[in-house]
Parts: structure tokens; sequence; C-alpha cells
């Protein structure tokens, strides 16, 4: 089973690169370029797992996380180039499971994406067999 992973980023540069990395390790990408297209892709789609950009134009990457938290427990990881003091927490508060730091090696990105479906696999298993017993 391929996993999906929706790409969240302004930049188009950044999706297609990305799009073409996950691609070639066998990930099924879906892209947008704004936070509001995001929201109806995760609807529309329902991703395995999403990488989101922290500074969007209109609604930012803050906002866009909080929006898909009422609407889904689909892993999330930001991707930013932001890099401050206390912003990983400010992150996890938003409702982030991973953050990580632009630029980032495929080798890297792809792990933390298997590890996020890997676990929320694991969770939703583990929600099966209780309901089942």
């Amino acid at each position: 089973m391929l996993t999906k992973v929706l790409i969240i980023d302004d930049d188009i540069a950044m999706t297609d690169l990305m799009r073409m990395m996950l691609n070639r390790e066998s990930f099924d990408v879906i892209t947008t370029n704004t936070g509001e297209d995001g929201i109806e892709a995760v609807k529309r789609h329902r991703p395995d797992v999403i990488v989101l950009d922290l500074l969007m134009p209109g609604d930012d990457g803050w906002q866009i996380c909080r929006r898909i938290r009422k609407i889904s427990q689909v892993p999330i990881m930001i991707l930013s180039a932001l890099n401050m003091p206390g912003l990983s927490s400010r992150v996890f508060d938003a409702g982030a499971d991973e953050f990580l730091i632009k630029p980032v090696s495929a080798g890297v990105l792809v792990a933390y994406l298997r590890k996020l479906t890997r676990r929320a696999r694991a969770e939703l298993d583990a929600l099966a067999a209780r309901s089942a017993s």
C-alpha cells in the first residue's frame, strides 16, 4: 500500500522537488500551494501524512495546522526554514507531530515520513483491535 503524502507549501519549486524525491521512494504525493487548498485536499484525499510549511501568505502554517486538527488526526510534519528558540514547542502546541528545519536531506525526510505513518497505522490497528474485543 502506497503512503499518501500531502505537501502544503506556497513555494511551487519546493513542492515540485519534494514530489520528485518522494515519488522515487514510492510515495503517492499530492501537493497544494495554499493553505485553503491544503484543507480541501485533506478532506478530499485523506492523506496518511502531511508536510506543512509555516510561512505562507494568507492562512499561515500555524493556522492551517490548527484547522486540520479540528477535522483530522492525520500526522503533520512541519518543514520550515524558521529556526528560532522555542519554535519547536510552539509547533507541537499547534498540533504538529514532527518538526524539521529546511533544508533537509531526502533520506531524513523519508525516514521521518515512514516513522509517522508506521506510528499512525499502529494506533489505528490498536483501536480496531480494542473495538473488536
